[in-house]
């Protein structure tokens, strides 16, 4: 009877982190409400609409040979919402050559 009790529990347990990892939409958040999400989580999964992405608040949420690139996204009242950075590996063009 314990048995069957714990197991349910850990049944229940194991279910909810699932339904939590939805990803939020942009589209449907004010532009501030999306850009204190990013500055509070420090890193957070957000759907833009045209794709997900991982936004964080600064480069240290980067590995170490990333860098952060400023990203834009749309929310309900605004196209081009400043909304964190996006880490990305550096490329040939990222270099000043000279």
């Amino acid at each position: 009877m314990v048995t069957r009790r714990l197991a349910l529990a850990l049944c229940a347990v194991l279910a909810v982190p699932a339904s939590a990892q939805t990803p939020g939409i942009t589209s449907r958040m004010m532009c501030t409400d999306a850009m204190a999400l990013v500055k509070r989580q420090g890193a957070v999964v957000l759907d833009t609409g045209q794709a997900t992405h991982r936004f964080v608040r600064d480069r240290s949420f980067c590995e170490i040979t990333e860098i952060a690139d400023l990203q834009f996204v749309p929310t309900r009242d605004n196209p081009e919402c400043p909304i964190g950075y996006r880490c990305r590996e550096p490329g040939y063009g990222d270099w000043d050559w000279q």
